[in-house]
């Protein structure tokens, strides 16, 4: 590999990460980015765990999402391993799935049948949080080594960083869109109904407790129609 190449390539990677304007397009840009940057990589995505069952992200090709639903029949394998840090390790690589794979002999076979020949796989997590494992595949065996790895590894390093931001930033939006729309939606309850700001917001609280709705969602319809459907 030429380093100098690549360090180029991956400081303009670490740009066009930043510049995302949300949490999709950043994942879209990590996985798009392994692709083009690692020498064997055919096809990259992102397993989020939710409790046992396995949420991909931003597959670039068929072949990963196959692997991670196989994963979530089994209950193992080493994408599902990285996002639980059931190992402990934060990467793991299989240069060749024809040989015995002993850490997950179940997956390995049938993982051969869609195609996999080789792969990686990198805990994203920053200092506060685990935000899932990136995981890297090619159709070829002994495609990946341990230079592979360490390119690998500084790409899922940004990419853990630029998520991280990402979703902080996504969460602000929402946060700040929240608070507009319920105040709005007070406003209205109060002119139509001759409410105080507590009394509006309380009409509101109740109508989402009883109804189990959340609160965004009533202040929303309150602003849509000018109206709660049935008043609490």
């Amino acid at each position: 590999m030429d380093w100098h190449d690549f360090s180029h390539r991956m400081a303009g990677m670490a740009r066009s990460l930043l510049a995302q304007d949300s949490v999709q397009g950043t994942l879209e840009r990590i996985t798009g980015a392994a692709t083009e940057l690692l020498e064997g990589c055919d096809a990259a995505g992102v397993l989020v765990l939710r409790g046992e069952r396995v949420q991909t992200l931003a597959a670039t090709d068929q072949l990963v999402v196959d692997s991670d639903q196989l994963q979530e029949r089994l209950g193992e394998g080493p994408c599902f391993d990285a996002a639980r840090r059931r190992t402990g390790e934060q990467v793991f690589r299989i240069t060749d799935m024809t040989t015995v794979e002993q850490r997950w002999p179940a997956y390995a076979p049938p993982a051969q049948e869609l195609g996999v020949g080789s792969m990686m796989g990198f805990l994203l997590y920053t200092e506060d949080e685990d935000l899932g494992a990136l995981n890297l595949y090619s159709r070829k065996p002994g495609m990946f080594d341990e230079t592979s790895e360490t390119a690998a590894w500084l790409l899922a390093s940004h990419a853990a960083v630029a998520l991280s931001s990402a979703r902080i930033h996504d969460q602000l939006v929402q946060a700040v869109d929240t608070r507009h729309v319920i105040g709005e939606a007070m406003g209205i309850l109060m002119a139509g109904r001759r409410l105080t700001e507590d009394q509006a917001f309380d009409v509101l609280r109740r109508f989402s407790q009883e109804r189990n709705i959340k609160l965004r969602e009533v202040a929303r319809q309150v602003t849509e129609l000018g109206r709660l459907l049935r008043a609490p």
